[in-house]
């Protein structure tokens, strides 16, 4: 009799418990208690943002016509190139007065300048002139420059260059003229002159048609 109703007892008892365990199964999802669950949510995230990151992180893009690294700059050579060689100065020349070409009522000569050293040197635009007396006196205005469009010429040993210096003969322009010792001539960029003697006769120096025209250098020895 006693165990009859001990059996009746479970059995009423058992529905209760299954019960019991699904409300609480139940109130844990709701609670969020899946670890796995929440663990998803920032792995997907972190994976979208470490995405650029890495590509940014990785080489650099190399801009079309941009060296890449490690790729020779191909402007480097023109920026370091050798260097020019340098200006030739008073010392390292010898000036001269080439041989006459007159024209049509002008009197045309070659001034030349020599590279008298062992080493290569430069010059360039126009050099310096004036007729000097005995006493080293100027005589006339200082020469006027023909438009033109200097370029640089270099000298090697024993080379030259030359510029044209030209004036009205006087005998046609009626300009005063004087008898000068010398042409004194100042290499283009210096200052300090050399001396040629003078022995092609009288120069303008003053009146009509007195202009004496000077030229850039150019290479050779002008004959």
């Amino acid at each position: 009799m006693g165990r009859a109703r001990t059996l009746r007892s479970l059995h009423r008892a058992t529905p209760l418990v299954t019960a019991v365990a699904l409300l609480s199964l139940l109130t844990a999802c709701a609670d969020g208690a899946d670890p796995t669950g929440t663990a998803q949510t920032p792995a997907g995230t972190s994976s979208r943002t470490t995405g650029p990151a890495t590509t940014d992180a990785g080489s650099p893009t190399t801009e079309p016509g941009t060296p890449g690294p490690g790729t020779p700059d191909t402007e480097s050579p023109v920026t370091q190139s050798g260097a020019a060689a340098p200006r030739c100065h008073t010392a390292e020349l010898r000036a001269s007065i080439g041989r006459p070409s007159p024209g049509a009522g002008q009197r045309n000569f070659p001034i030349v300048l020599t590279n008298k050293t062992d080493r290569t040197c430069t010059v360039r635009g126009y050099p310096g002139a004036a007729f000097v007396d005995a006493s080293g006196g100027q005589l006339g205005p200082d020469p006027k420059r023909s438009p033109d469009t200097p370029t640089t010429v270099t000298l090697t040993p024993g080379r030259s260059a030359w510029a044209g210096l030209s004036f009205a003969s006087p005998e046609i322009s009626g300009a005063r003229t004087a008898l000068p010792a010398a042409l004194l001539v100042t290499p283009p960029d210096e200052r300090d002159p050399l001396r040629v003697p003078w022995t092609a006769g009288e120069v303008p120096v003053a009146g009509n048609e007195s202009s004496v025209r000077l030229t850039v250098v150019q290479p050779g020895t002008g004959g």
